[in-house]
């Protein structure tokens, strides 16, 4: 059996992730100085432009921020369903990320 790749991982996480609902009860609200609409938002819009040809330095650089501020909040969340939505994005992030690793040689 053919282990999934990174990019098969990050484009069937993307499309669960499109198809969940922002958490009910939590536009507009901040944790830890983080607004979590916003960095859903940013998240998106970058994993988004990963999946769509790659991310440029500074798209590199603002989602590594973004994987800061959801490593701040979602201990912090104190509902099941956000949490789990924010754990996601989290993990979304992350294979963004690890694609723009260095390989060690």
């Amino acid at each position: 059996m053919r282990r999934a790749q990174p990019e098969d991982r990050l484009a069937r996480l993307w499309e669960e992730h499109r198809c969940a609902l922002y958490p009910d009860g939590f536009r507009g609200v901040d944790i830890e100085g983080v607004e979590l609409i916003l960095l859903d938002a940013d998240v998106a819009g970058l994993v988004r432009q990963e999946l769509d040809g790659g991310l440029d330095d500074s798209g590199i650089a603002v989602l590594w921020a973004c994987i800061a501020g959801l490593d701040k909040v979602v201990p912090l969340i104190n509902s099941e369903y956000c949490a789990s939505y924010f754990a996601r994005l989290r993990t979304l992030a992350k294979l963004a990320a690890a694609r723009h690793l260095p390989t060690a040689t």
